[in-house]
């Protein structure tokens, strides 16, 4: 009779990030690093590195589909790109970023899209933005079982209400109402909340006054976390936010590469004999007298 499998049958592995592990990691004060990505090999390159929490951003819509905004992102672009990454990274907490326009109709909208999320890209939670009105979708997408990440500050699909990428919170009354919408949101079951391009005084009040971690971008230190946009980290883009330090200058480096390569390959440099494959010289001169023959100059 079998005894079913046991903890002890699987081999092990490192243990995943859930929800409950970034509550904890506030609790003990550990920070949390949290990083975009876009596929596979970012997935596994950000797990390898020890990153604990993988946004699949809609900045993917500027950084990899070349849009001007988030705007134009649509659920198909996200969940192909989700199953990318989540096939890369096994340890770190893969956040679904449900795009505009996948949730502002209804919560049976909000629901809908955020089980493809899980079921199609396999992400284990999911984000979106803004609160006030957003707060009957977090309801609805808790109440369905499903881990919701919630942002204020600067939300980018909201920018052209908001005149433009401009710090926000910036008054006293706007600072108290994001601290209200911030408390709302974790009373309606989000288990964390980005906080983008707020005031550093703004974002440590906020983080204070939550018992749910807060992840900053261009909120100051004081955020329970921090996360970055994979192109702007690395440099791979022409420009970069005030907030984002570059610890790589990619684009430079590539773009030396591809012109080296092409300048070789012009002048004949590329490929030399160690990029090539030979054959056994009986062989080849086998062929050469097969072609001959093929082509009536040699009798068989």
């Amino acid at each position: 009779m079998s005894e079913g499998r046991g903890a002890s049958d699987s081999p092990k592995r490192p243990e995943k990030v859930l929800p409950a592990t970034l509550t904890q990691m506030k609790l003990e004060g550990r920070r949390i690093v949290m990083i975009t990505a876009y596929d596979a090999a970012g997935g596994q390159v950000a797990d390898e590195a020890g990153v604990d929490v993988i946004l699949v951003g809609d900045t993917a819509a500027e950084v990899v589909w070349g849009y001007r905004s988030t705007v134009p992102a649509t659920m198909d672009e996200q969940l192909i790109m989700t199953r990318g990454v989540v096939r890369g990274a096994k340890r770190p907490l893969i956040v679904g970023d449900l795009p505009f326009g996948a949730y502002e109709v209804s919560n049976e909208q909000a629901v809908e899209n955020s089980i493809r999320m899980l079921k199609e890209g396999g992400a284990d939670v999911v984000k979106l933005e803004g609160g006030g009105a957003r707060l009957p979708r977090v309801c609805a997408i808790v109440d369905a079982g499903i881990g919701v990440m919630g942002h204020l500050g600067l939300t980018p699909q909201s920018e052209t209400m908001l005149g433009g990428r401009r710090v926000q919170a910036r008054t006293a009354d706007a600072a108290r109402r994001l601290l209200a919408e911030a408390r709302e949101l974790e009373a309606a079951g989000c288990f964390a909340i980005v906080l983008e391009a707020v005031p550093a005084a703004v974002a440590a009040k906020a983080t204070e006054s939550l018992t749910i971690p807060t992840i900053g971008i261009g909120a100051g230190p004081a955020c329970d976390g921090q996360v970055l946009v994979w192109h702007d980290l690395l440099g791979l883009g022409d420009w970069s936010p005030r907030f984002a330090h570059r610890y790589a200058e990619l684009r430079r480096d590539i773009l030396r590469a591809l012109t080296e390569y092409g300048e070789e390959v012009r002048s004949g440099a590329f490929p030399a004999a160690e990029h090539t494959y030979g054959m056994a010289e009986t062989e080849q001169q086998e062929f050469l007298h097969a072609l001959k023959v093929d082509a009536g100059e040699l009798d068989r």
